[in-house]
């Protein structure tokens, strides 16, 4: 991937983050008895860039205070065309929509719920 076009597709990923998904599906951090999500953000590895949900426990029994959760990702596979996968349970990624526009690629993970953070 030529390095410009990763520029230009982890800005567009770190503005979708901020404008779409915080507001849309963390408008306010509240805590709870349980892990509860504190931030969204994202990560470029490779050819992909994740999409990740950062949680949090205030439990005295957690194994960690804070910890990472992986809900989507887009994958370059040629010049304008990304393959979208979710995190499954599992730990595996699932590839749902393939060979897709940026702007399609990020449109499927603010509507479709097997894309959306927690």
């Amino acid at each position: 991937m030529p390095e410009h076009e990763k520029q230009m597709v982890i800005a567009a990923c770190d503005r979708f983050i901020h404008e779409v998904l915080q507001p849309k599906f963390l408008p306010e951090i509240v805590p709870t008895e349980w892990n509860y999500p504190v931030g969204i953000y994202g990560k470029w590895h490779a050819n992909r860039f994740r999409f990740i949900q950062r949680f949090r426990s205030d439990r005295s029994d957690a194994i960690a205070s804070e910890f990472d959760a992986p809900f989507a990702r887009i994958e370059w596979v040629a010049p304008g065309l990304f393959n979208v996968a979710y995190h499954r349970y599992t730990g595996e990624w699932r590839t749902i929509f393939e060979r897709v526009s940026l702007k399609e690629a990020l449109h499927l993970i603010e509507t479709e719920i097997l894309l959306q953070p927690t």
